[in-house]
């Protein structure tokens, strides 16, 4: 099956077991705006806590702050928001649509990557166990002559990205003859810059009110508050602040469900470090972060780093940590060592010094920063990409979420065999025992095989059947979602099983 169509099941899925909305629905939706279900809340909290344990309980100099959405206009003017948070766009003409230049031209080198991938794997299929990746890649005329396209499209597009060359954005474009998804043109207007902010006003009266922008990042909140939380906190460098918060940008381009949104949730991490050992602590979270991603088991192939092709204005070395969605490698997590450009910045914009005493030093100093920047919407779609399995039993297709228990919304399903002689006031007292420690879901609708089916498809790890033996032994038969393979226990032993698969400590353990 085409990985477009993987895709588009994918979306449907979420929307009809209760995991992703599209917003306002009813009144014919809010482009690149939705709200997570009942199920989706569920994972999206997981997936967030998740994130902040690894963060703030692993580590003793990680610390967590809340900041506000609404900050001061000028902190945006002194982070280079105002001036520079732009998106190069371009529109074809015929279909009227708009594109990010950057996403277009990043595209056409996924399709040299991907026609070199095909001929790698239609040559190690052929000669098996003797295959020698290396020397074919090395030696192949198709595979050398697409690998000879990317690097020359790959040299230009990294100039004209630092040169801020759009004209030469514009021409890459028509060089490669790359189309318009829509309309399968190639009449394309010029690139030009756009800003992404969202701006709002404040105040009492409309003649009083102020501009003001709903952020961007979460990031700006860290670096005002920093000094605040290292003095009330006792904080030695190094140390870290971490926040979970919402984030707004007017993106144009919106597209792939929830990979790219206009309102979005961010994991954000900022290391501050003696200037100097930025460049350490950048390599020791990239490792530390590929780490956390991997841990949740979907593959160690399925991610990679992704060196920026255009740093930002402040930043002396950046990586994105990608994973290969069903419409290809694309970022989840960005680290990035930004200097102390933040820091210096609102130091001369506020006029206050915010700089940190190091007593091991007797000197004080602008800490540089080292960033870990994650998408809670990307990684929820990446968890749930990653999760989608069709498989083909003797008689029909099982539809299944295999999410990482520990991540799953609904952790057990008790379900009575059927509704009477006692078995559905059975099946609620192990619910009782157990909703302290685990969301549990009670199921009596439909046949057994039904249930079964509807919390495959939720994902929910474990379901319990209360039938007659129960009521003369005190066991049930517990299926287990990925393998279906039953077994008689206890409902003493539940939570001591269960309890061991969803444990954070056991996933921490692999970090």
């Amino acid at each position: 099956m085409a990985q477009e169509d993987i895709f588009k099941k994918l979306v449907a899925h979420c929307k009809e077991y209760g995991y992703v909305f599209q917003s306002s629905e009813i009144y014919d939706g809010l482009g690149a705006v939705y709200d997570y279900g009942q199920m989706g809340v569920e994972l999206k909290n997981n997936i967030k806590k998740y994130w902040w344990d690894s963060m703030v309980k692993l580590h003793e100099n990680v610390v967590g702050l809340d900041s506000a959405i609404f900050m001061h206009p000028t902190i945006w003017k002194a982070s280079g928001h105002v001036d520079a948070f732009n998106d190069p766009l371009i529109d074809n003409k015929d279909s009227k649509k708009r594109y990010r230049a950057d996403v277009l031209i990043e595209d056409q080198l996924a399709k040299y990557e991907e026609k070199m991938n095909k001929e790698v794997k239609k040559a190690a299929k052929r000669f098996g166990e003797s295959f020698d990746e290396k020397q074919f890649r090395e030696t192949n005329p198709r595979v050398l002559a697409n690998q000879e396209k990317w690097n020359n499209l790959h040299t230009r597009f990294s100039d004209a990205l630092n040169d801020n060359d759009l004209a030469e954005l514009k021409k890459i474009i028509e060089d490669e003859g790359i189309v318009c998804p829509i309309s399968g043109s190639r009449n394309w207007t010029d690139v030009r810059q756009f800003n992404l902010m969202f701006s709002t006003e404040m105040g009492s009266t409309a003649e009083g009110a102020s501009k003001i922008f709903l952020r961007p990042e979460t990031a700006q909140g860290i670096f005002v508050n920093y000094l605040n939380v290292q003095k009330t906190g006792r904080m030695k460098i190094p140390f870290g602040i971490a926040q979970i918060g919402k984030a707004f940008r007017n993106e144009i381009v919106a597209r792939q469900f929830i990979f790219r949104m206009r309102e979005f949730e961010q994991m954000e991490m900022q290391f501050f470090v003696r200037p100097g050992t930025e460049l350490d602590w950048f390599e020791k979270w990239k490792t530390t972060r590929m780490k956390w991603h991997r841990a949740l088991g979907f593959g160690d192939d399925n991610y990679r780093f992704h060196e920026h092709e255009k740093l930002a204005h402040y930043a002396n070395a950046a990586v994105d940590v990608e994973y290969k969605f069903p419409f290809g490698f694309k970022e989840v997590e960005g680290i990035h060592s930004r200097t102390d450009f933040d820091l210096s910045q609102h130091e001369e914009y506020s006029g206050k010094k915010i700089r940190y005493y190091d007593p091991e030093l007797g000197e004080s100093y602008v800490p540089f920063v080292v960033e870990t920047s994650i998408g809670v919407d990307r990684m929820f779609l990446q968890v749930v990409s990653a999760s989608y399995c069709e498989d083909q039993l003797e008689k029909d297709t099982r539809v299944v979420l295999k999410l990482p228990p520990v991540l799953a919304p609904v952790k057990l399903a008790v379900m009575p065999l059927v509704k009477k002689d006692g078995l559905p006031e059975k099946a609620r007292e192990i619910i009782d025992d157990l909703k302290f420690d685990f969301n549990c879901q009670y199921d009596e609708k439909d046949s057994i095989g039904k249930r079964y089916r509807r919390q495959d498809a939720i994902g929910t790890p474990f379901c319990v059947t209360v039938d007659h033996q129960t009521n003369e032994d005190n066991t049930v038969t517990i299926r287990y979602r990925d393998t279906m393979q039953q077994e008689r226990v206890a409902i003493a032993d539940l939570g001591k099983i269960i309890g061991e698969a969803v444990s954070y400590k056991g996933l921490f353990g692999r970090l």
